[in-house]
This record gives C-alpha cells, structure tokens and sequence, in this order.
C-alpha cells in the first residue's frame, strides 16, 4: 500500500468509529494495566468481539465478560464467507 492509501484507509476507518462511554470499570482483569482500557472499551461499547494480535493476554477476562476474542487474519476469514 502507498502512503496515500494507507491514509484514505485510516480516514474511512475513522469516520466508521464510534465514541465509547466508559460508565462502568471492569479493573482489574488483565495483567497488562494498558489494555484496561481496550477491555472497557470494548464491554461498554457492546463488541461482538475484539480483535487483537494480543489474544493470549485478554482470553481469560474475555472468557468471564463474555466477549469473543479474535485475530485479525480470523475477522477477515469470516468476512470472506459472509
């Protein structure tokens, strides 16, 4: 991808985002206190699923808060065959 794709990529995928209230704080669950943030995120926003490279540090609260953890390459396989 060139520089100017990698940028029409990122501004799509923004004005795609939507803003998250944190009303309730699920700490502490991981052992990595930055992804706190990512895991609250996620619960409070409702995620089918969160999609991270980083799948072994968040599987356990996952499990417990009932949220689907997947890797990137997974979401895109499943996107394949919708």
């Amino acid at each position: 991808m060139t520089a100017a794709d990698v940028e029409t990529f990122l501004a799509a995928f923004a004005s795609a985002a939507e803003g998250v209230e944190v009303n309730f704080r699920w700490r502490p669950q991981l052992k990595d206190s930055s992804d706190e943030l990512v895991l609250e995120a996620a619960i409070n926003g409702h995620a089918g699923a969160l999609v991270t490279h980083n799948v072994r540090d968040f599987r356990h609260a996952a499990r417990l808060l009932n949220l689907r953890v997947l890797l990137p390459r997974d979401l895109l396989k499943g996107l394949e065959h919708e």
